[in-house]
């Protein structure tokens, strides 16, 4: 099979020839107008496919499509929204050519208007596909299955790619272009629109039992699920998908900008498209990791209900996934599974259970989130993970209104004045061995959970409450003034609670200051076993404590949880 993809060599267009660069037997045509580019791109290839490089300009695609006769053209270049007066025209030559077509539109307009194309594809037995990409791809197989068994009302959605990704120039030009402009969606059951890049939310996406990302803005932005999702599935009211891009200043500025030219009535963005492509591509750091949320809430059996849909990439794979959709086609299409012919936007192309089995090669994590309303605690946190957890840590962790865990404990102490000062302040217990441990946990009307531990006899309580804001998806814990969101992760059979912020009286305090240390809860021999460190930067152990746990008669459990 023979694949023409016009550009390439570049961000998408790569990425999805290294996503295909196991299939033997495959050739890969690496096309674009700069043919040193596309000379570089293959001199570097690695893989069982063939790759070939081709300089070709847009408007001579149908010289090439004649002379090369490839199974499919996948167009790779945009951006879609700066097509000109002919926007099509890479379109109409693959169905007069009689060629299987792909792109990665990112356009609304563009993937609303390939049905035109419909008539013609079906008659020359191709297939047309347009927007084959996350947007609406992925979000779309996300709500299908949502759909099976709730009605949907209500839609967001959210793509936090890494801040190492990168971004291609394209791009940029595409999203400053519709930076402050209206973008249409759908509010209240009727059209409207929004302001691209004006309107921010802010969600943590956390799979459960993951370390999540942390709380993230995204902003509106305009993609085709905004028009094809609503078209497709009628009873959606309300649609609104944005991008949370890093660093957080930088994404604050576009925003900022969008919201001038929206006011101002400014001209487009666009020529700072190379201003802020340089910008963002050198503003690397943070943590490599990405991910997507799908949020929807509507009714289900005339109950309200929300339910959401968390990914998480690591490293280098989350900027794959805008590629994988059209990986996907081509996987299946070698298979003997090609798409009906006809054009129209991607929108059922893939099944989710098609991109699980893709995400199952590569370091990318997904899980599902329902309404929590009622659970305890750690169950509200953890999601469907809790119940995975060893039977004793999910007892200790669902304790009605009144419970009393009884055991011994090592602990040791760091050393130096700042140590000593800052156990005194958190009341963190003396050095020993063999030390009797009490803790009791007593839950409020709100789920609040009051943890009084006595070690020795010497008393040192805290709060644990589920996070809001900016702690989302995070354990709150407050000794006083001070309150540190935990994730909750579940490693094997242990849980480990890993700190992501701080504060003091609500202001948030530096993350390079952040105690830290290796806490987990695990069971063994059928007994709950603990190991809390804290380490302070640049300053060492301020205390580490281990032991065991067992229930005492003296527990209350008359509150549901």
């Amino acid at each position: 099979m023979r694949i023409l993809i016009l550009g390439g060599y570049g961000v998408f267009g790569g990425r999805l020839a290294r996503l295909l660069a196991d299939i033997d037997g495959l050739e890969l045509v690496i096309a674009g107008r700069d043919g040193a580019a596309a000379e570089r791109f293959c001199a570097g290839w690695r893989g069982a496919a063939v790759v070939r490089p081709l300089a070709l300009d847009r408007r001579d695609v149908a010289e090439a499509l004649a002379r090369d006769r490839p199974q499919v053209l996948v167009d790779a270049s945009g951006p879609f929204q700066g097509y000109g007066p002919d926007p099509y025209a890479v379109v109409r030559a693959a169905v007069a050519a009689g060629v299987n077509y792909l792109d990665f539109a990112d356009g609304s307009d563009f993937v609303s208007g390939i049905g035109q194309f419909d008539a013609d594809a079906q008659a020359r037995g191709v297939f047309v596909l347009s927007g084959v990409s996350s947007f609406p791809v992925l979000t779309a197989a996300v709500l299908r299955e949502m759909a099976a068994d709730m009605t949907i009302r209500k839609v967001t959605v959210g793509i936090a790619p890494s801040p190492y990704a990168g971004i291609g120039m394209n791009v940029m030009r595409a999203v400053l272009g519709y930076a402050g402009a209206p973008v249409r969606l759908r509010r209240g059951g009727r059209a409207a629109t929004g302001i691209g890049l004006g309107e921010s939310l802010r969600c943590t996406i956390a799979p459960p039992g993951l370390l999540p990302l942390r709380n993230l803005r995204f902003s509106l932005v305009d993609v085709p699920d905004l028009q094809v999702i609503p078209a497709a599935m009628p009873d959606i009211t309300d649609i609104w998908i944005g991008a949370g891009p890093l660093p957080e200043t930088l994404h604050r500025l576009l925003n900022g900008l969008a919201l001038l030219r929206h006011r101002l009535r400014l001209p487009p963005l666009a020529p700072l498209a190379p201003l802020c492509y340089a910008a963002l591509n050198r503003m690397k750091f943070g943590e490599h990791r990405g991910g997507m949320f799908v949020e929807a809430s509507g009714d289900r059996n005339g109950r309200p209900v929300t339910r959401s849909w968390h990914l998480l990439a690591e490293g280098d794979d989350g900027p794959l996934i805008p590629s994988m959709a059209i990986e996907g086609i081509i996987r299946k299409l070698i298979a003997g599974d090609a798409p009906p012919p006809g054009a129209r936007s991607a929108l059922s192309a893939l099944a989710l259970a098609d991109y699980e089995a893709l995400f199952r090669t590569r370091a990318i994590s997904w899980g599902w989130r329902d309404d929590d309303a009622g659970l305890a605690l750690y169950p509200a946190v953890l999601g469907h993970a809790f119940a995975s957890l060893p039977p004793t840590l999910q007892s200790l962790h669902q304790p009605g209104r009144i419970s009393v865990w009884r055991g011994r404990a090592e602990v040791s102490r760091g050393r130096g004045p700042v140590a000593s000062l800052v156990a005194r302040l958190f009341g963190f217990p003396q050095a020993g061995r063999d030390v009797p441990v009490e803790v009791t946990f007593t839950t409020d009307a709100r789920g609040t959970e009051t943890w009084s531990r006595r070690f020795g006899g010497r008393p040192m309580r805290s709060r644990q409450s589920i996070g809001a804001g900016r702690n989302e998806r995070l354990m709150v814990e407050r000794f006083g003034p001070f309150a540190f969101g935990l994730a909750l992760v579940r490693d094997g059979a242990r849980l480990r609670l890993v700190p992501r912020r701080w504060s003091v009286l609500g202001l948030p305090l530096p993350r390079a200051l952040l105690p830290s240390g290796e806490s987990f809860e695990e069971e063994v021999a059928g007994q709950f076993r603990f190991h809390v460190e804290i380490v302070l930067p640049f300053f060492g152990r301020v205390v580490c404590y281990e032991g065991w746990l067992e229930p005492s008669a003296q527990s209350e459990r008359d509150v549901p949880s």
